[in-house]
């Protein structure tokens, strides 16, 4: 009945919405006297204010036409690459440059939990530049005919391991919030049956992986109420004319006003602001405010199956932690996870997930090698700054794509492409690194730099022999060892291009895709100021440079060499 009144509220306000955009429109037009008065324009920021707070938002575009890839813009567009009835999997292709070395392929696993997968636009734009990126969109429970069937977490963990087969081998998966539970499930059962696709790794974001560490008002409500109340209250069934005509579902609108109500006093002021900035002009502010909540207001239903179960089995009988979770009636066993590495995000201010949730993963996969695990807490964030914002892209991202390309196969695979391109000296080849080689690198430090340094040097023996064959021609070597025998030994490594300070202005080292502020500033202790510096680096220097920063290499992967070059 709930459903049916809050449709009835929406076509009884429609011809009122209608009459509120024509007088913003009457008071904003250039020819009317009253557009310059602050009446005019207080008047029309009321009815600007009134349609949107009464709108009915629908599902947002991604929007992200283009991305920029080494250095130069590239177009993107969407296509879809696997459909069932309440999800699509959506493929954003860039046209990357042909023979570009493949990037690591990712999937970005959106929550089911009341807002569309466009709510991830700043996760998925972060990654583009480095990352070839799928996400799952999922579908309006309301759009969906009763008769495609039901939708519960069973179904999604389906839906997650049926996904990574299409993807195939060398997959990295990220779970932003809610998924968190599904996504460790599904990896855990695909590591027992020996799955050939399991993922490369898996990134758990502000997930609800033990509800018991740290609980939030969020998880508190959950446990105030048994399931019949919310089955009682909230489980409503969709009104005609919606495709999904009779379906049990958690309304979005019960949703968003769930959201709202944990920070109303926030959203007030955002609202009173907002008609304010109208009334100045501040056109910028405005804006702002538009994009934030054309997102944030747009809401979908739930299935009351996937709801409840959810409910149930993560929130009240915290069933991953305890041991008790199961899929299909099969338990659910994390110790089984020995391959897939798992990297955890949390933010310090998180109020929906509780710092300590998400890394409870880590206590689950006990056999999991510590080389292959990572923990994060962003400071100063809260729960949508874990994937989304200013700190996001600049401390967040850069960590989960050193991440992955530290565990990601194929790039491994290739790994003596890049040596052969950036690291080659006196005007030699440097000798590929065979792909078992590759592979079987400790994965603490997948980009090994000294091993194509010793491949370097390692054939150095052969000429010499052939030397001593001919005392004629060898003598000269000899002669030539005598007279630089009281010369110092050319510098290499660090010491060959380490400045005390910088020549005049330092370079914007920053200018460089993959070197952030705090990677600039350790480069600066290290001496290193200028881009010739960077385009100058050998194999030791390399090497040196990684064990400083931490990220084994990252100098390689974002090609900081050639970018340098370029640059200088």
């Amino acid at each position: 009945m709930y459903y049916e009144l809050y449709e009835l509220n929406h076509a009884a306000l429609s011809p009122w919405r209608a009459a509120a955009d024509a007088t913003r429109l009457y008071f904003r037009n250039p020819l009317n006297p009253l557009a310059h008065t602050v009446f005019g324009k207080s008047v029309a920021a009321a009815g600007e204010l009134f349609e949107r707070v009464t709108r009915r938002y629908g599902k947002p575009a991604f929007g992200l036409e283009e991305t920029t890839v080494s250095g130069v813009k590239v177009p993107v567009h969407e296509e879809i690459v696997w459909e069932r009835p309440f999800c699509r999997l959506l493929h954003f292709v860039r046209d990357v440059p042909k023979g570009r070395p493949a990037d690591p392929k990712v999937l970005v696993v959106a929550p089911m939990s009341g807002h569309y997968a466009t709510l991830l636009r700043g996760t998925v734009e972060a990654l583009l530049p480095g990352h070839d990126v799928y996400i799952t969109d999922w579908v309006d429970a309301r759009m969906v005919p009763l008769t495609d069937g039901q939708f519960d977490l069973d179904d999604y963990i389906d839906y997650v391991i049926s996904i990574l087969h299409v993807l195939g081998g060398d997959t990295h998966v990220i779970a932003v919030c809610q998924p968190a539970v599904p996504v460790f499930a599904a990896v855990a059962l695909m590591e027992e049956d020996k799955d050939a696709f399991v993922p490369s790794s898996m990134t758990l974001m502000g997930g609800p992986i033990d509800t018991q560490v740290n609980p939030t008002a969020v998880n508190d409500l959950a446990k105030q109420h048994d399931l019949g109340w919310f089955r009682r209250n909230v489980i409503m069934r969709v009104p005609f004319p919606h495709p999904g005509f009779m379906r049990e579902v958690y309304p979005g609108f019960l949703q968003l006003t769930g959201f709202m109500s944990m920070n109303l006093d926030r959203h007030m002021t955002a609202h009173h602001d907002y008609f304010h900035h109208l009334v100045q002009g501040d056109g910028d502010s405005a804006e702002k405010h538009r994009d934030f909540y054309d997102e944030y207001l747009a809401v979908m239903d739930l299935t009351a199956e996937f709801y409840l179960q959810t409910l149930e089995r993560v929130f009240v009988g915290h069933d991953l932690p305890n041991g008790t979770f199961t899929h299909r009636g099969r338990p659910v066993r994390p110790e089984a996870i020995q391959s897939t590495a798992l990297f955890t995000v949390e933010g310090e201010k998180d109020d929906i997930s509780g710092v300590g949730q998400t890394e409870a993963a880590h206590r689950l996969a006990v056999n999991l090698p510590e080389d292959r695990r990572a923990h994060y807490v962003q400071p100063n964030v809260g729960h949508y700054g874990v994937f989304n914002g200013s700190r996001f892209r600049s401390e967040i991202c850069p960590r989960i794509a050193d991440f992955i390309l530290s565990h990601d196969g194929s790039r491994r695979r290739n790994e003596s492409a890049y040596w052969s391109k950036m690291v080659g000296q006196g005007g030699g080849a440097t000798p590929a690194v065979t792909p078992e080689a590759a592979v079987s690198a400790e994965v603490a430090a997948p980009v090994q730099a000294v091993e194509p340094a010793e491949a370097v040097s390692a054939p150095a023996p052969e000429p010499r022999v052939k030397a001593e064959a001919k005392p004629e021609k060898a003598a000269k070597p000899e002669k030539k060892k005598r007279k630089k025998a009281s010369e110092p030994a050319p510098r290499t490594g660090l010491a060959a291009v380490r400045l005390d300070a910088p020549r005049g202005t330092a370079d914007d080292l920053t200018r460089i895709q993959g070197i952030g502020p705090r990677i600039a500033e350790r480069l600066n202790g290290l001496g290193i100021y200028h881009f010739d510096q960077l385009a100058a680096l050998d194999a030791e220097a390399i090497e040196e440079i990684h064990r400083e920063i931490g990220f084994p290499g990252r100098i390689l992967r974002d090609n900081w060499i050639g970018q340098a070059k370029d640059l200088s």
